[in-house]
């Protein structure tokens, strides 16, 4: 969309895939900016989700084939959230039909989408932005960036990022029943380490500044469901670079007394202090979530995250508008995508785990 179109009209945008709940937060965030929402397709209407979607958002125009709202010249930005084997795809399709797209993680699920992808962003000069919302929707991340980046913890050499999940959370599933069954096949999901793994692979990337890494060691491991072979409820894996390590940890064991859907935690390691943030649960502790806390030598801090701005969706719009990279290098989402796939390829496996 050209600087001129943008003066004359808001950003128009369509959700094409409606599995998952993230597909809420990416749509409130774009209409928080003012854009417009137009409309919205899902392979499976009568899912949860996409059910919930058109009772949100019933001025938006429901296309059973969601290839119109991809070809559409009107549509300026694509949305998907769909389920994860098909989200490479149909951002393909989009890109190359002159559209910029905010995918859900994981982006895609094996490296030939990856592959594909990158060449349709470098022919078609349109982005492709892989929502990583445990940085990106989560004020105290945001808060623990301009810490790192002011010195106060000296230089990022680890970062220690857990993920755990839990399986039945029903915000996740917008209210609906049970997970579905493709939950449960990683051939769909990408596995356990592209899927949840991509979110602590991007912090690491982000707050250790770096543009690559090697993956030293991967497991998947299912020890939770041996009626389901396929599925794999636990995940770890090494990051190194010149600079710096990375621990990851994820799960789908989160207790149900757990007042949240998981306990994510990140352990950011400078030569002169630490932060760790309790994103979304401070466990018998303060109310709330977004908690920092700072060790340095100074002292200790619980930093007070709530007057923090999330930046994300205004800086896709100006970067949709002004053909720039301000919410997230497109170099660096690929690279994530790269080493989250790359983790789960050569992964060893244990437990119950196929």
């Amino acid at each position: 969309m050209s600087t001129e179109t943008a003066a004359r009209r808001p950003l128009r945008f369509a959700v094409v895939g409606l599995d998952h709940a993230h597909a809420f937060g990416q749509t409130a965030g774009l209409l928080g900016q003012g854009c417009e929402l137009v409309g919205l397709s899902s392979d499976d209407p009568d899912a949860a989700v996409a059910q919930a979607a058109r009772t949100r958002w019933p001025e938006a125009v429901w296309v059973d084939d969601g290839s119109e709202l991809l070809r559409d010249p009107e549509i300026d930005l694509i949305v998907t959230a769909a389920v994860p084997d098909r989200r490479g795809p149909i951002a393909v399709e989009a890109l190359r039909q002159g559209k910029d797209v905010v995918a859900d993680k994981p982006g895609c699920v094996t490296a030939d989408q990856l592959d594909e992808i990158e060449r349709a962003v470098a022919e078609t000069g349109r982005f492709w932005s892989v929502t990583f919302s445990e940085r990106f929707e989560v004020r105290c991340a945001v808060r623990a960036g301009e810490l790192v980046r002011s010195g106060r913890i000296g230089k990022v050499v680890q970062t220690l990022g857990l993920g755990p999940h839990r399986e039945g959370d029903r915000a996740h599933l917008a209210g609906g029943a049970g997970r579905p069954d493709w939950f449960y096949d990683p051939a769909r999901t990408g596995g356990i380490l592209a899927d949840i793994a991509s979110h602590q692979i991007d912090q690491f990337l982000w707050f250790t500044g770096s543009d690559t890494a090697e993956v030293v060691s991967s497991t998947v491991a299912n020890y939770a469901h041996p009626e389901s072979p396929a599925m794999q409820d636990f995940g770890e894996l090494t990051l190194r670079n010149d600079h710096a390590h990375g621990y990851v940890r994820v799960d789908w064991y989160t207790p149900q007394g757990l007042p949240t859907w998981g306990d994510g935690r990140l352990v950011i390691l400078g030569t002169e202090g630490y932060i760790e943030l309790r994103k979304y649960v401070d466990i018998a502790g303060r109310p709330g979530g977004d908690h920092l806390f700072v060790v340095d030598g100074a002292g200790t801090e619980h930093v007070d995250c709530s007057d923090v701005e999330l930046s994300y969706y205004p800086d896709l719009v100006h970067d949709v508008v002004h053909r720039t990279e301000t919410a997230c290098p497109q170099g660096h989402t690929f690279e994530v995508m790269r080493l989250a796939l790359q983790a789960q390829r050569d992964a060893t496996r244990s437990g119950f785990a196929r």
